[in-house]
């Protein structure tokens, strides 16, 4: 027995487990290929004690209630008969307490497994647990390591598109300085001239409108913000001098 088999079975212990069968969110925890033999088939052996179980208690009232009703008519034969009975009188009173006596042991056996079956489910659902502790250990294990491998692999991705940014904004200022040289020289018709697929200066232009843009937006916040910090203070201050 692995270390963690016994850990898993010191953890059940006091643990009062839902019958797992009948637990829609246990279903959940599988996929069809995760479903192992092994699981499909306690997971069949649960339910058919299940089935025994709430079969054998019905049958148990049904006999009970039979019993009964015997009983009650043995009371009415009894009295019928009197002291001296006729011969179909003795006959129905010995098939009643054949029957009663028959009904007795079959009550008695169903006892017996009324008693023997929460015990069996119990420990059937108690192994079937088990088996579903180590397929979540080992798919906690696998993920984690997974979502580790994915978590560098982002880090990576973001330091070389950091890398490319930078890249990025290094060529378009030095086709920014290049172009505005050239067309200082030959004007428009530097475009053609270079087979240029679009304008440096317009791009540089915009990007540069945009940054501006941005930082207006910031420092408008920043005003806001401070000035929407000043007017407590301000208040208190009028407060302090009525």
């Amino acid at each position: 027995m692995s270390k963690t088999d016994e850990t898993f079975k010191q953890a059940l212990i006091g643990k009062k487990i839902p019958i797992l069968t009948l637990d829609h969110k246990w279903h959940q925890l599988f996929t069809q290929a995760e479903y192992s033999s092994e699981i499909k088939y306690m997971e069949e052996e649960l339910t058919g004690l299940l089935k025994r179980q709430g079969k054998v208690n019905t049958k148990h009232r049904e006999v009970k209630k039979l019993k009964k009703k015997l009983m009650d008519e043995v009371v009415i034969l009894a009295d019928a008969m009197g002291e001296h009975p006729t011969k179909k009188q003795d006959k129905d009173m010995a098939d009643h307490k054949r029957l009663i006596n028959e009904c007795n042991e079959k009550m008695e056996s169903y006892e017996e497994e009324m008693v023997e079956l929460p015990r069996q489910i119990n420990q059937l659902n108690n192994k079937l647990m088990l088996v579903t502790m180590e397929v979540c250990y080992q798919k906690l294990q696998e993920n984690t390591e997974e979502l580790e491998e994915i978590e560098q692999w982002i880090k990576e991705i973001r330091r070389e598109l950091k890398k490319k940014v930078v890249r990025k904004q290094e060529k378009e200022a030095i086709n920014h300085h290049l172009y505005a040289y050239m067309h200082d020289i030959f004007g428009a018709d530097v475009i053609e001239l270079f087979d240029m697929k679009y304008n440096p200066e317009e791009k540089y232009q915009k990007k540069t409108a945009a940054q501006d843009n941005d930082k207006d937006r910031d420092k408008e916040k920043e005003q806001t913000e401070q000035a929407e910090g000043e007017t407590p203070k301000e208040e208190n201050m009028d407060a302090l001098k009525s």
